[in-house]
């Protein structure tokens, strides 16, 4: 079960998403566990991967040093936000 913290923060990942990459679809429709990458995915490619890593570190602070993390971190909404909770430098909602 996901907690209300938890859905908020992959809402906003997705919101960040949509903007970042100016994706066509709305936020709502991203699944928190679907990939970003690929025909199976989302659909992103390597140029939106530059674009989301560098929101991240505008949005949450969180910061990707390189791009073995990247490919770790940049798999879905629910990797991102697991990410940005281990590593942002945004203080937890209380």
């Amino acid at each position: 079960m996901e907690s209300s913290n938890q859905s908020e923060l992959c809402d906003r990942i997705k919101r960040m998403i949509v903007k970042a990459v100016k994706l066509k679809i709305p936020p709502e429709r991203i699944e928190n566990t679907k990939p970003l990458f690929g025909p199976e995915g989302v659909g992103l490619d390597s140029i939106d991967a530059l674009e989301l890593v560098i929101a991240l570190e505008k949005e949450f602070g969180a910061r990707i040093s390189d791009s073995s993390v990247g490919r770790k971190v940049l798999v879905s909404v629910e990797t991102i936000a697991k990410f940005i909770q281990e590593n942002s430098s945004e203080k937890p909602i209380q």
